[in-house]
């Protein structure tokens, strides 16, 4: 059976001799039925609903048919923390819904915020937008008003509709790596316009009293220990222990305000 481990705010990177890892207090942890891993556990009231929205990070979906109990909430962050949470909190009967669509920018979400936010009434609501909102031609910008304008839009109305909405903001982020990464190593994309994006999701955070998830610092965090390449295969879709990275960080970060 794994040891029981808390997830580093440093970049919680399982395995890696890099960084240490820090045993937390017995009595903080419920442990679950079977063995897995130890953590703070998240206190939702039975039946809460939680919704992903955002690009094809959140997406990675086969197909959308929701009947399919098999592929709906595809194979992404998404998924683990609904695996995790399965096992652990058996008893609170948790719905999660992924409502990532590949290629989407902010503009795409705001379309379909009604139908695909709103109308589903959910308890928390998870957002990671961005990465596509950036421009890749040298000389083209973003505008960061409107950007900032739209967010703040959405979550709003969200608000609106439930006051007691948690919700949980993540940051876009790229990493160096496969095809986003030229042969002389420059950037493809200016990572400056997704650190500006970054400052301002780290604002609707405060505006908004929701969870930051850090997601940036975590990937650059693991990069510098290990490797781009081991955690993000084209500089921006995560392969499997990246989106194990952002599920382990969400949860220490859901379960620090929500115990």
């Amino acid at each position: 059976m794994p040891n029981r481990r808390t997830f580093l705010r440093t970049g919680a990177i399982a395995g890696s001799a890099a960084l240490a890892q820090a045993e937390i207090p017995k009595d903080s942890v419920r442990g679950p039925a079977v063995g897995g891993y130890g953590y703070r556990l998240p206190a939702f009231p039975e039946g809460s609903r939680l919704l992903f929205i955002g690009d094809s990070i959140t997406d990675m979906k086969w197909g959308r048919n929701e009947k399919d109990r098999n592929h709906y909430l595809g194979h992404s962050y998404v998924y683990l923390i609904a695996s995790r949470l399965g096992v652990d909190l058996p008893q609170a009967k948790l719905e999660f819904f992924n409502r990532g669509h590949s290629g989407n920018r902010l503009a795409d979400l705001k379309s379909r915020w009604q139908k695909d936010v709103i109308d589903m009434k959910p308890d928390l609501l998870s957002v990671l937008v961005g990465v596509n909102d950036r421009k890749a031609k040298e000389g083209e910008s973003v505008d960061f008003e409107k950007w900032e304008a739209d967010y703040r839009h959405v979550l709003a109305s969200s608000r609106e509709a439930n006051r007691d909405l948690r919700i949980v903001l993540l940051d876009p982020f790229v990493l160096q790596s496969g095809w986003w990464m030229t042969k002389g190593g420059q950037w493809k994309v200016s990572r400056a316009q997704l650190d500006q994006m970054r400052v301002i999701v780290a604002k609707l955070v405060q505006e908004f009293d929701a969870v930051h998830v850090p997601t940036q610092d975590v990937f650059d965090a693991a990069a510098k220990a290990v490797s781009p390449e081991q955690w993000i295969w084209d500089g921006v879709h995560p392969l499997p222990q990246g989106h194990e990275l952002i599920a382990r960080r969400w949860l220490e970060e859901v379960s620090g305000r929500w115990r």
